[in-house]
């Protein structure tokens, strides 16, 4: 493993997840309702969706980047519903301190769901390939080079997802039932606010 290669891939990772966007409201509000580790489970998602795309830039798989840049029209559309209904749903319902039963949402769901919408936004791609050309990162790596790449990109985004979730995890116990009804109001507004964006610039 190319241990340069994997500093500057954590790098990576850390500075595309970290700016707080959709994914990041969703990780916040499962670990003030569910815990540290739904939330968790939730960032885990959006690190495997940024390591697929990472996969694609830093290995140079112009056909699949092409192919999901063209659809995505399709992906925006699907993904901005998908955030709409997330926040209605978040917006009406009603706070509570105990976890989601597994049927409602499940870690399975959390992660599944969580994937989905990371990987609903193509330009995420586009995001990799200036990030790695502001590195000095060509599409001409090894696959060894590449390999430590995206693992530093999938960990320093895993890394971001843990702190946060532990972090609001940790102040979980502070926050009574009007704080979460505030919160569940406040996020799923902002959820459907980026859901609406996504479905306008579609």
């Amino acid at each position: 493993m190319d241990s340069r290669l994997f500093i500057k891939g954590l790098a990576v990772g850390l500075s595309i997840a970290a700016p707080v966007g959709p994914i990041g409201v969703l990780c916040i509000r499962r670990s003030l309702r569910d815990g540290a580790w739904a939330g968790f489970t939730a960032g885990m998602g959006a690190a495997t969706a940024d390591a697929a795309y990472g996969c694609v830039a830093g290995f140079g798989l112009t056909a699949i980047s092409g192919a999901l840049i063209r659809q995505q029209f399709w992906l925006r559309l699907i993904g901005g519903l998908f955030l709409c209904y997330l926040g209605v749903r978040s917006f009406l319902s009603r706070p509570s301190t105990e976890a989601a039963p597994q049927g409602e949402g499940g870690l399975l769901f959390v992660y599944g769901s969580t994937l989905a919408l990371t990987l609903a936004n193509p330009a995420t791609i586009l995001s990799f390939a200036v990030v790695f050309a502001a590195f000095g990162l060509g599409a001409s790596l090894s696959y060894m080079a590449a390999a430590s790449l995206v693992l530093g990109v999938f960990m320093g985004s895993a890394l971001w997802w843990l702190t946060l979730s532990t972090c609001i995890g940790a102040v979980r116990s502070q926050v009574n039932s009007a704080w979460m009804t505030a919160v569940n109001r406040l996020s799923g507004a902002t959820l459907v606010g980026f859901g609406l964006y996504a479905l306008l610039v579609s």
